[in-house]
């Protein structure tokens, strides 16, 4: 574990950085689930340093999506008993649904292309390199490079139809 702590902190401030409630959930608090999660998987052969820290992209994108459901229910009430409308006075925002957005578009992706899926996970919740996503996925850098530029256009398509 001490080996690597730091590079696994590393990742999770890769996967921090554009969360707008990363105030919530802190660095330590996701490398430690992750770390649990991680090592709770008796079954799973790690074939080098690539392979590890791409399994523990992915389970940092679940533990992210986890916390913001967590988080959106605790804003629609997680709960609480109803008040009469009439009785409160109440600014409605829009909730913030960054993750949970990109999650779903990642799961379309995923079931039209899960190789751009992949790329994108390792990618962004990763913070892997062109080279180190190329190593993990058993491929050339120039295809990984190819892949994740279609995948980002993709997203991006996606995610502007979403927010219309």
């Amino acid at each position: 574990m001490p080996l690597v702590y730091g590079e696994l902190k590393h990742v999770a401030q890769h996967a921090l950085r554009n969360e707008r409630h990363a105030l919530t959930l802190n660095c330590t608090a996701l490398v430690h689930e992750a770390y649990l999660r991680l090592v709770d998987q008796n079954r799973m052969q790690w074939s080098g340093r690539a392979h590890f820290f791409g399994a523990a992209a992915q389970v940092m994108r679940r533990v992210l999506v986890e916390h913001a459901r967590h988080r959106l229910a605790k804003k629609r009430g997680g709960g609480a008993a109803h008040e009469p409308l009439d009785k409160i006075v109440a600014v409605a925002l829009e909730p913030d649904l960054d993750v949970l957005a990109l999650n779903d578009a990642l799961s379309e992706l995923s079931a039209a292309d899960p190789e751009s899926a992949q790329v994108v996970e390792l990618r962004c919740f990763g913070g892997l390199s062109i080279e180190e996503t190329a190593e993990v996925m058993n491929t050339s850098a120039s295809s990984i490079t190819r892949t994740w530029s279609f995948a980002r256009a993709w997203l991006y398509r996606r995610l502007n139809r979403a927010a219309q």
